[in-house]
């Protein structure tokens, strides 16, 4: 049987390609289970049961899938049938024994503590990260709120046996006709309350919708899916401020791709535009953003960008590399 204690299930998990590294983990398949339809849960550890590294509320781990106190990682992994084969392979591939390489924990999606109150909100798999948030704060005995939703319970990860207070819990199924109010369960929430919300694209709008009369500190969000980046039809110029050099990114490569190629290194981990890794300041130009971590605000300002899928709006872009 899996463990599936509050603190195991912190591990959020994004599948992704990267290079491989010192740092990363080389660990066992040690249970898998299907909760949900779609929906797979992994324990990970070490083939010695050694301890692993720490991680925080809200933190994801970046799975390599194709390469084969704290002594494992519990992750689930949703099945996405339009996606790039990470998952499908996850899913058919990942056996109990199965080697696996990850990279230690990385955490763009914070808890804030010391909030008055939190409001969580999340959609089928986006429950991950929150869940864990929500048992951390109850375990600090700390207020907190949490609204999940999806499209029927046979596609939503069960919350029974994560000793969370019922009271505090609202599911809202589509099958059942139920709809969360976004504007809603934000006028409801006391004053000085921090927001969450992890889920689909679709979601993340209406969040932001509603959120956009709050201050950008208290709002909060991730995705677990980047939508359908438009492809590029022209190349750019990139210039690096600190040494000169100059780099032609032609219309089939990122900007992280090609000063990557150019021997420059960079921290990078989802490639979509969803984890805020690759986050570079702008010395010049204006950015065309494609990611979903920046706010509508800090996307009007142009003193960042995320170069694993943003673009130029024209002329060239300088940046502080």
């Amino acid at each position: 049987m899996i463990d599936t204690a509050p603190a195991a299930t912190a591990a959020s998990i994004k599948a992704a390609h990267q290079d491989a590294d010192s740092a990363s983990l080389h660990l066992v398949v040690r249970d898998r289970r299907l909760v949900a339809t779609d929906m797979l849960l992994l324990c990970l550890e070490r083939a010695d049961g050694s301890e692993l590294p720490a991680y925080g509320p809200g933190a994801h781990l970046t799975l390599h899938p194709h390469e084969g106190a704290r002594t494992r990682y519990v992750i689930c992994v949703k099945l996405e049938a339009a996606g790039r084969g990470g998952s499908r392979h996850v899913h058919a591939n990942l056996l109990q024994g199965t080697p696996v390489r990850v990279s230690p924990p990385e955490n763009y999606f914070p808890l804030d503590e010391d909030a008055a109150h939190s409001v969580f909100i999340a959609g089928g798999i986006g429950i991950t990260p929150v869940l864990c948030m929500a048992a951390h704060l109850q375990a600090l005995g700390r207020p907190w709120e949490l609204h999940y939703a999806a499209r029927s319970p046979q596609y939503a990860l069960p919350l029974e046996g994560h000793a969370l207070a019922p009271e505090r819990v609202r599911q809202y199924f589509d099958d059942r006709g139920e709809k969360a109010s976004f504007d809603a369960i934000l006028a409801n929430a006391p004053r000085g309350s921090h927001f969450y919300c992890c889920g689909p694209q679709g979601m993340l709008d209406a969040y932001k919708r509603a959120a956009e009369h709050l201050p950008a500190s208290v709002v909060h969000f991730e995705s677990f899916g980047a939508t359908d980046l438009p492809t590029a039809s022209d190349s750019i110029t990139v210039k690096l401020a600190r040494d000169g050099r100059v780099f032609q990114v032609p219309a089939s490569q990122s900007i992280l791709d090609c000063l990557r190629a150019g021997g420059v290194e960079l921290p990078f981990s989802c490639r979509q535009g969803v984890c805020g890794a690759c986050e570079t300041r702008v010395v010049a130009g204006i950015p065309e953003h494609r990611d979903m971590v920046l706010s509508e605000g800090e996307r009007k300002a142009n003193k960042t960008m995320m170069i694993c899928c943003s673009r130029s709006r024209g002329g060239e872009l300088v940046l502080d590399l």
